[in-house]
């Protein structure tokens, strides 16, 4: 038999090969090691809420400009701190330090930031159990607390 191991019985080289290549694939490996909840503040979760420690404002990166609202949020699953970005015009007006807040991914390629956001990959969705929208077009009002 030449090098190609294709013979009768050469069932076993053929698996073992195609498991030693699986490994070579970025996605194969995050999946068999489990590194999105290991490292994912989220976990495996597609949403988390937690309480907003303070306001602070981005700069984009180049070659947009412009200043990007974000809130630094603690989670509540494992007190992790994360910076999530509250999106569209006027929406970090509804947002206030100790508010609970509900993040969700911001959905950039390969778990990245989203276009120009640097480093922030969580968006706020709603605030104090009310959605963020809501808030914005004036349908809803924010609970007193």
């Amino acid at each position: 038999m030449g090098k190609g191991a294709n013979g009768e019985f050469a069932g076993r080289n053929l698996l073992r090969k195609r498991k030693k290549q699986r490994w070579l694939s970025k996605r194969y490996k995050r999946k068999a090691l489990k590194l999105k909840e290991k490292y994912d503040p989220l976990g495996n979760a597609p949403m988390a809420s937690g309480i907003v420690i303070e306001k602070v404002v981005l700069e984009q990166k180049q070659p947009h400009s412009g200043l990007i609202k974000c809130v630094k949020v603690q989670l509540k699953k494992n007190g992790r701190i994360v910076t999530a970005h509250a999106p569209r015009d006027k929406a970090i007006t509804f947002i206030n330090e100790h508010d609970e807040v509900l993040i969700a991914g911001l959905g950039g390629s390969q778990r990245g930031p989203m276009g120009s956001i640097p480093g922030v990959r969580y968006k706020v969705i709603a605030v104090n159990g009310v959605d963020l929208q809501m808030l914005r077009k004036g349908k809803r009002e924010k609970p007193r607390r």
